[in-house]
């Protein structure tokens, strides 16, 4: 963190000048001041980094001092510099919040290397930071509707415990959100969450990517490596698409959840291992049990536990607030402002079926932000078939919305669309209705087509 902001807090000149020459040498900002008071009113210009602040000042001491600064800019470091240093001060800076406490006189070769551990420290901390707010907002589950509110429900129940669970929907509806959410809230949450879709490696590999391999198990295998099992350790193993595994990468797996224990590929050597594995899959295990393709066993083992998450037409409520979150987050990446929706664009998303659930939607969305026009997005830049579906009225769930309102959605979105095929004119889109063109007009006003 070159070009850092370091304050020095020192009543002696020559101290406070010593600083200044060694921090700038090396490419730090710095600024100094002479008294406790001074300092802290220069906090309402800018906030250091780092403080090196000496234990005794004119006016209020250096650990008052300290305490102040801690309550204005709790994130800045404080070391702690004295001429006349003993044990119950240091003990008293540090409680107070200092990060470290030097002794007078002061050398170059310290200072610098006290100054470098501590914003290494910051850096890492901050890209944590950074880490876990990413991971925070690209695992959001967000939705309101009774059948979302009863997954979360089911989240908070299950995830203290250590049991196994077994997630279950569509391709698309967030089950890994699921499971990460589960992880975050389990008491395993600050161990790695490692995930594996199954449907995804090959047959010859899956062992290797499961279980790890020691070198030249394999061709290819040029060294040992790892496998999930152990890098999760402690943690959470998520297996994704757990339906698409052999009989024989099942029954491997069986022993791995029954004893803990399993074999590198290639290897001799029974190593242990402590997970907590959450599965998910888009299809019926019970079913692929009785037609032999799943162990039995394998699928007591994992269900203990089940969570169901809906589609999305099960959950129209969620649609709006989905969209708007998808938005700001391609928005934001984007470097562009949100764009208006037109007001019959949400009608069409909440009578679509969704078939590829939440992520059709997101990446509708993402389209819709880069190639919006003029800051505003129309039913005209929503592709066809969304409001193309052969029965839209079978996807809104009963009790939602009254005939009326699903009545005026579906004509809002038909005349749309009618417009849309008809390039805009009216005359065109009239007679693709079989109405008049001044009935069209009155028609396009009350539904406040534009």
């Amino acid at each position: 963190m070159k070009h850092a902001l370091i304050h020095i807090v020192d009543d002696e000149k020559n101290i406070r000048r010593s600083f200044e020459i060694i921090l700038r040498s090396t490419s730090y900002r710095v600024r100094s001041f002479e008294s406790g008071e001074s300092f802290l009113e220069a906090l309402e210009d800018e906030t250091p980094e780092v403080v090196f602040l000496d234990v005794l000042l004119p006016g209020i001491n250096g650990i008052e001092t300290l305490k102040q600064l801690k309550t204005i800019a709790p994130r800045t470091d404080v070391v702690m510099i004295s001429g006349h240093a003993n044990l119950s001060t240091a003990v008293e800076a540090t409680r107070a919040g200092a990060y470290d406490f030097l002794e007078k006189p002061l050398q170059k070769e310290k200072i610098l290397l006290t100054l470098q551990r501590l914003l290494e420290r910051r850096s890492l901390e901050s890209r944590y930071s950074t880490l876990q707010a990413t991971l925070e907002e690209q695992y959001r589950i967000i939705g309101e509707s009774p059948q979302i509110r009863e997954v979360l429900r089911k989240i908070e129940k299950v995830a203290p415990t250590d049991s196994k669970v077994l997630i279950t929907g569509e391709s698309g509806v967030g089950k890994e959100l699921v499971a990460y959410a589960i992880h975050q809230h389990s008491l395993r949450a600050t161990a790695p969450f490692i995930k594996m879709n199954c449907a995804a490696i090959p047959e010859d590999l899956i062992e290797s990517e499961l279980f790890g391999n020691e070198k030249g198990a394999f061709t290819g295998a040029g060294e040992k490596r790892e496998g999930k099992f152990m890098q999760a350790h402690t943690g959470t193993l998520f297996l994704d698409e757990v339906g698409d595994m052999s009989l024989r990468v099942q029954t491997k797996v069986l022993r791995v959840l029954q004893d803990g224990e399993f074999q590198r590929v290639g290897g001799k050597e029974t190593l242990k291992t402590d997970v907590r594995v959450i599965a998910a899959t888009n299809k019926n295990l019970a079913a692929m049990v009785q037609e032999g393709s799943f162990r039995e066993d394998l699928y007591f083992r994992l269900n203990v536990l089940p969570v169901e998450v809906p589609p999305l037409r099960e959950r129209q409520e969620d649609i709006v607030l989905l969209t708007r979150h998808f938005l700001q987050r391609y928005c934001q990446r984007n470097n562009r402002r949100v764009p208006e929706l037109q007001e019959g664009v949400y009608p069409v998303l909440q009578n679509y079926a969704w078939p590829g659930n939440i992520r059709e939607l997101q990446n509708l969305v993402e389209r819709l932000v880069i190639l919006a026009e003029n800051q505003r997005i129309t039913v005209q830049d929503l592709p066809g078939h969304l409001y193309q579906s052969d029965f839209p009225a079978r996807q809104i769930t009963p009790g939602s919305q009254t005939l009326a309102e699903v009545r005026e959605a579906a004509e809002r979105a038909y005349i749309e669309h009618c417009l849309e095929s008809a390039g805009g004119n009216v005359s065109q889109a009239a007679r693709l209705l079989g109405v008049e063109r001044t009935n069209l007009h009155k028609k396009m006003k009350a539904l406040g087509i534009a």
